[in-house]
């Protein structure tokens, strides 16, 4: 068995939680003496310091200098950050997100999320939009083009888009455009794609023939909208606001993440499975080209289907507990939302 399997006793734990604690609070390493003063152990400075060496033994602490205090590793962060998430799960406390009042705008929803987290926290906010089945019409516009041509633009909550022009036989009634181009907005602002309502819309057999064929020409636009992922970011602006020197490199990381937006795409998606909260610590993140940082999130979604996922990535040295409280809250509204949204379907 080697150190780091042996088992934390509960005071080695409350130590590790009050060094981490501190060490977020100042960025400085956290020595005995400040720990009993302000931790108010009922111990002694060389019982601290004894515990302190060994969990420095166990690879959980490190030291800058011989004469200095501890600093956690990021082994440290992530005993910590395993000891939050085990918590019994509580509801969200309330978040005041300010989300759109048309339940069609998911994407609205989507950014107002990231810039309320990263406006609260001070870390990259990221929030990943729902999959295209699960993304609904936000517009749809059919326009006449040239007497026999015609285009349908259809753009989903989630910024997907599809422009498509048909060239018909002969010339097509302009009142016949107008009508289809009126007919679908009112029908379809809202809906899903490729759900019920929308094909019910298309095969409406109410309408007359002319009327349902004109929809069945044009009808592929609506499996034509771009399946591309998107994913909103929030405080990239304000990253460097509280640099410290012996972070640059987990800054640089976290900048260099805006241009990898794939491979965190790819790291959210893989924590899907539940809506327990998830962490991400230092190594664990290098598959997707991050180094030195720590990502903390949940999803979202409908009661049995998540359908993104809302985080917060920033450098190791992060305030753990406030940020997945704050993920849980977001996620928890953006839930709320969601389920509004696609309650008719």
């Amino acid at each position: 068995m080697t150190a780091m399997d042996e088992m934390l006793s509960q005071r080695q734990r409350e130590i590790l939680r009050r060094i981490i604690e501190e060490y977020v609070a100042t960025g400085q390493p956290v020595g005995s003496k400040t720990l009993v003063e302000r931790a108010g152990f009922d111990l002694s400075s060389s019982t601290v310091r004894a515990e302190l060496a060994d969990l420095e033994r166990r690879g959980l602490l490190t030291h800058p200098h011989t004469s200095a205090g501890r600093m956690p590793t990021e082994a440290g962060y992530r005993e910590y950050v395993d000891e939050l998430l085990a918590r019994p799960e509580t509801r969200p406390s309330s978040f005041g997100l300010r989300l759109p009042a048309a339940r069609s705008e998911v994407e609205e929803a989507l950014q107002a999320t990231t810039d309320a987290l990263s406006q609260l926290t001070r870390l990259l906010a990221l929030v990943s939009a729902p999959p295209l089945e699960a993304a609904t019409i936000r517009h749809v516009e059919v326009l006449p083009l040239q007497p026999d041509v015609v285009m349908v633009v259809v753009i989903t909550s989630t910024g997907g888009v599809a422009k498509q022009r048909f060239v018909f036989a002969e010339a097509v009634d302009p009142g016949l455009v107008a009508w289809a181009g009126e007919y679908l907005h009112e029908r379809l602002v809202g809906v899903r794609l490729r759900s019920r309502l929308l094909r019910r819309a298309l095969e409406e057999p109410t309408l007359s023939p002319r009327e349902r064929a004109f929809l069945d020409a044009i009808r592929g636009t609506f499996d034509a909208v771009e399946d591309e992922r998107q994913l909103y970011v929030g405080g990239a602006a304000g990253l460097l606001d509280e640099l410290r020197a012996e972070e640059i490199g987990a800054y640089r990381s976290l900048i260099d993440a805006l241009e990898k937006r794939a491979a965190l795409l790819d790291v959210l998606a893989q924590s899907f499975d539940a809506r327990r909260p998830f962490a991400r610590v230092g190594d664990e993140l290098e598959p997707s080209g991050l180094h030195e940082v720590a990502l903390v999130g949940v999803s979202y979604g409908l009661p049995n289907q998540p359908l993104g996922a809302v985080s917060l990535l920033g450098p190791l040295r992060m305030d753990y507990e406030k940020a997945l409280r704050s993920v849980q809250a977001a996620a928890y509204e953006l839930s709320r939302f969601v389920e509004e949204a696609y309650a008719e379907d």
